[in-house]
């Protein structure tokens, strides 16, 4: 199986985890899903997160989190820029993703931060995703 978004398919691993109210998911690593799990983490959508090693590429294990009627913390999460389809953003832009609901993060040439982040830095990037 040829994997074309690997970022579209972590989104739907937690997606699906989280709808099934799994406790943890396990997604294969690279260094651009261990920034996003970081920017969850620090934004409180997830529990926690942690680099499991293996024989391949690694494994990323999330932490999902739950309130305290069993619902999860993520209400949605949606890939922004697609791989036939990016999206990109300037500082102007990223003004108007501030009166939506939720958070974007964003790909910039200073790492992957959210749209508040980059706001303040005064850089655009790539729309990666959203999360709410």
């Amino acid at each position: 199986m040829s994997m074309t978004d690997p970022i579209a398919d972590m989104l739907t691993r937690i997606r699906n985890a989280a709808k099934a109210q799994h406790k943890v998911v396990d997604i294969p690593s690279s260094k651009i899903k261990k920034e996003i799990a970081r920017i969850l983490h620090e934004l409180g959508f997830v529990r926690d997160f942690a680099e499991v090693k293996d024989e391949r590429q690694g494994m990323i294990r999330v932490f999902l989190k739950y309130t305290k009627n069993d619902e999860s913390v993520i209400v949605g999460l949606r890939r922004v820029s697609k791989p036939g389809l990016r999206h990109y953003v300037t500082t102007e832009d990223i003004r108007k993703l501030g009166q939506q609901v939720g958070t974007t993060l964003i790909s910039t040439s200073k790492g992957i931060m959210t749209h508040q982040e980059a706001l303040k830095a005064g850089v655009g990037g790539e729309a990666l995703l959203r999360v709410w």
